[in-house]
């Protein structure tokens, strides 16, 4: 009996490895047409890619400061020096201040706007289906549209500025975390709304008392997120006039100040890996705060 048995475990396992690597070579193989399709498609020379490649190399070595080791700590009118080289760093300070209060104020204001629709956003949240259906499609475009299509429309209706930025950013936040903000809705617990409108509670209790609370860690650690995401896209928005470090690199880049540019990247570089870093270790400990 324990032979058949084990002769049968075996056969199903041969029969499982068989399917998993059948479906490793499909996915696998279809991986690679779709790769040689979409090559096609956007028409990639391969031998234009090999010819670039070195021109690249040279912009880079473009842009790299020209530091002396004896010069290095001089001031700012000594070429060689690091002061010489950051030689507007109050600048780009002031810069760097401005995208990061374009992002902050954008993450604020998207996520606010995001948690109010998100409510009407969900299947289990939401007080009727055509305010589900309205809602979904007004997030779907919002997220739909790239922040800078949305800076560039309103760089041209407001004039060049943060505001644009701002405006941009927002709506594109309140989009995305809209939708992540409902689906973190449609996956709570409904006992704790059930029991409070079973007590009488109307919706408005329902959401603040009975859902709130427990999807709250979640909600911050999205928003988080977010705001990672904005520092960077805030920076992209500056080349179309939306204010923040990205326009001023925008600037240097068409004047070919090749060591301003390379002064600025390091600067947008170190202030994102530096977000980052922070964000990331907030949103751990909100999970595990959570968890405990």
């Amino acid at each position: 009996m324990s032979e058949v048995f084990i002769e049968d475990h075996n056969e199903r396992l041969k029969n499982l490895i068989q399917k998993r690597r059948f479906w490793n070579i499909f996915i696998t193989a279809s991986l690679l047409v779709a790769v040689l399709l979409s090559s096609k498609v956007i028409d990639i020379n391969s031998s234009r890619l090999l010819n670039g490649l070195p021109r690249l190399g040279d912009y880079i070595n473009q842009i790299l400061p020209s530091l002396e080791s004896s010069s290095l700590f001089l001031d700012s009118k000594k070429e060689g020096s690091i002061a010489y080289w950051y030689f507007n760093l109050p600048k780009y300070l002031k810069l760097l201040f401005e995208t990061f209060n374009m992002a902050l104020l954008a993450t604020i204001l998207g996520s606010s706007i995001a948690l109010l629709l998100s409510f009407l956003a969900a299947k289990n949240t939401s007080p009727n289906s055509i305010i589900y259906f309205t809602i979904r499609r007004i997030l779907e475009f919002f997220r739909g549209v790239p922040e800078i299509i949305f800076a560039i429309l309103f760089v041209w209706a407001l004039g060049i500025g943060p505001i644009a930025g701002i405006i941009a950013m927002t709506l594109h936040t309140t989009g995305s975390l809209g939708k992540l903000f409902s689906e973190v809705h449609e996956n709570s617990d409904i006992k704790p709304r059930e029991a409070l409108k079973a007590s009488g509670g109307n919706w408005f209790s329902e959401m603040k008392f009975g859902l709130l609370p427990q999807v709250l860690p979640n909600l911050i650690s999205y928003t988080l997120l977010r705001f990672e995401i904005n520092i960077r896209a805030s920076t992209i928005l500056g080349f179309v006039g939306a204010g923040g470090i990205g326009q001023e690199l925008y600037l240097v880049i068409n004047f070919n100040y090749y060591e301003e540019v390379s002064a600025i990247i390091l600067l947008i570089i170190f202030t994102v890996v530096s977000i980052d870093l922070l964000s990331g270790y907030l949103r751990k400990n909100i999970i595990e705060a959570d968890n405990d």
